[in-house]
């Protein structure tokens, strides 16, 4: 059995102990129910993780850090989602999901389409359960590493981000004339752009045709903006190899 894995925000050295967060340890011995003893993993984000011994002392849990392991599973290929604002429950599946296949970052925007408008306090307060969501998703999928997320004011701007660094922008249409596992990956950096409910509007298609988005379809059947990403993220890291 695979030991439980527990991001902390923290620097991790060998031959250490610390303690546990509260909401960390709670999750250890509360909703897990391991044991004292038990052997876990801890990471923090910054590449590798540590094998680590667990103490729970009544509501308290601490871990004691031993070997060091360098190992990374990320994917060859860093795909930035550009995701537009979508009913809440759909987005925190394709955010999780997004994590699992491998997503390189998150950037969200709004759309006209967008049935949902987050901004000032509500937005952050959003970013802030979704970065919750990604760690937990890493842990469980066993990245070392986690993606960034981010929200823009505008499509414009996101879009635009999403080509920073000499990516390959893609722009999923149910019509386009080339399907993406023909796409020529020009860069190992790329962008997906994905609409809203209501899919992009006219002006928002020309817009990202203008900054270097290229269209490309998912097959013959039209997905739903919470299948399209994830089915773009899946089939673009076969072609580059993350699942051979």
């Amino acid at each position: 059995m695979r030991a439980a894995r527990f991001y902390i925000d923290a620097p991790l050295a060998s031959l250490t102990q610390i303690e546990l967060p509260a909401r960390v340890a709670h999750h250890a011995a509360r909703v897990l129910r391991l044991r004292d003893g038990e052997s876990i993993v801890v990471f923090n984000g910054l590449g590798g993780e540590f094998a680590a011994r667990l103490t729970v002392d009544d509501r308290r849990a601490f871990a004691t850090i031993g070997a060091f392991d360098p190992v990374e599973r990320e994917a060859p290929l860093s795909i930035m989602l550009v995701q537009s604002f979508i009913a809440t429950e759909m987005l925190d599946w394709v955010i999780e999901k997004a994590v699992e296949l491998g997503v390189h970052s998150i950037l969200l925007a709004p759309a006209q389409r967008s049935v949902v408008r987050l901004a000032n306090d509500r937005l952050a307060r959003r970013l802030e359960r979704l970065r919750e969501s990604i760690i937990t998703a890493c842990a469980q999928c066993g990245r070392n590493r986690i993606p960034p997320i981010a929200a823009s004011s505008t499509l414009a701007a996101a879009l635009q981000t999403g080509l920073d660094d000499d990516a390959h922008g893609f722009l999923l249409q149910p019509h386009a004339e080339l399907p993406l596992v023909k796409a020529p990956l020009l860069s190992r950096r790329v962008a997906v752009a994905v609409g809203p409910e209501g899919g992009f509007d006219d002006d928002e298609l020309a817009l990202a045709q203008r900054l270097g988005y290229r269209e490309y379809r998912l097959g013959p059947r039209v997905l739903r903006t919470e299948t399209a990403g994830l089915a773009a993220l899946a089939a673009l890291q076969v072609v580059a190899g993350d699942f051979a």
